[in-house]
């Protein structure tokens, strides 16, 4: 079984709104799950976190405003709802799977290396 696939991708305009969604295997329901963005020439890019509950949530400030993490259990899957999207938010964005189901320090919600899974990608492409 895939540990993660990521879908809902898509080309939105400027201004629209985006859900992507990340369906993980049973074995990870209670894993941090994390969103992070790649964009051409850039690094990958830290979006969102949500906790193994789902009580607790974490974005990247500058896009704080705009972006929704959630999860359903029972569906074992996490969301990323995107609003009042830009051209720069065009990436590939991939969901990854944490070594638990919280971290200590919250820095460790943005380190890549805190992550063992990780899912193959959903484009994103926002039209001007």
């Amino acid at each position: 079984q895939v540990p993660l696939v990521e879908s809902g991708g898509a080309l939105v305009q400027a201004g629209g709104s985006l859900r992507l969604s990340c369906t993980a295997s049973g074995a990870l329901r209670d894993r941090v799950i994390s969103w992070f963005r790649h964009a051409p020439g850039e690094v990958r890019y830290f979006v969102a976190a949500i906790t193994g509950s789902g009580s607790r949530t974490y974005y990247e400030d500058s896009l704080k405003d705009r972006m929704i993490v959630s999860r359903d259990k029972a569906k074992n899957t996490v969301y990323l709802e995107m609003n009042r999207m830009i051209p720069d938010d065009t990436a590939v964005y991939s969901c990854a799977a944490g070594v638990a189901a919280s971290f200590s320090p919250t820095s460790l919600y943005s380190a890549e290396n805190s992550y063992a899974y990780w899912g193959q990608g959903t484009q994103v492409i926002v039209s001007s």
